[in-house]
């Protein structure tokens, strides 16, 4: 489902579950690899998806079937998740593989910097196009990290994003070729690396400090 390897204070999370859908299942081996990355103390985390998909959000059969009856409590999970990501006291990097879409343009969003292929893959976030209004800390979330006007946009279109239109945008920090992905959120990560993780993640909070009330009271609508 996830790889998590370290080499030195660099660890390198890879998403290997398809469309990386987040479900109970999914949410519970990310959780203990922040637990594993938080003990770690300075260090940076990358993480990264594979094939096409960087994360295509929730996984709505899962939601809509055999997770059904958890639905709001899960939704509620889903929201203090991003929440810790956000607040995470290391340095994280989203290199965007390919498509983050809804919950998953929202967990790259999450991390403090983005490197996004230039030629394949888009980000996007289509909840006004399949009827799912933002919770109010998602909401907050893009509005913490994206300009004004781009988050309106985004948020009210759905209007999908290349790595080229994303960079220009600001939504992410490089575009880049493929082979080129993984270096540069290694030279982003290793400069942070040494970053003492109290100050750090007390910037992190102090930044953020309205997004994160409302991803922790995980208010659904």
């Amino acid at each position: 489902m996830i790889d998590l390897t370290r080499t030195d204070s660099l660890f390198v999370l890879t998403m290997r579950s398809g469309e990386n859908r987040f479900n109970d299942a999914f949410v519970d081996a990310l959780t203990a690899a922040l637990d594993t990355v938080e003990a770690a103390g300075s260090a940076a985390l990358i993480t990264v998806g594979e094939d096409k998909f960087y994360s295509n959000g929730l996984d709505l059969d899962w939601l809509t079937g055999p997770g059904a009856a958890e639905g709001p409590t899960f939704i509620r999970r889903f929201l203090r998740f991003l929440g810790r990501w956000l607040a995470l006291p290391v340095p994280t990097i989203a290199a965007i593989n390919g498509h983050a879409y809804a919950g998953g343009g929202m967990f790259a969003l999450a991390h403090d910097f983005r490197v996004m292929r230039a030629d394949r893959g888009f980000f996007c976030l289509p909840e006004v196009d399949i009827g799912l209004p933002f919770a109010p800390g998602m909401s907050a979330l893009i509005q913490a990290k994206l300009d004004a006007p781009v988050a309106r946009d985004l948020m009210l279109t759905g209007r999908r994003l290349g790595g080229t239109e994303a960079l220009a945008l600001r939504v992410v920090d490089d575009a880049v070729a493929a082979d080129q992905l993984l270096a540069c959120a290694k030279a982003r990560a290793e400069a942070l690396a040494a970053k003492n993780v109290a100050t750090y993640g007390a910037i992190k909070r102090g930044m953020y400090a309205r997004a994160l009330e409302l991803l922790d009271e995980g208010t659904i609508s």
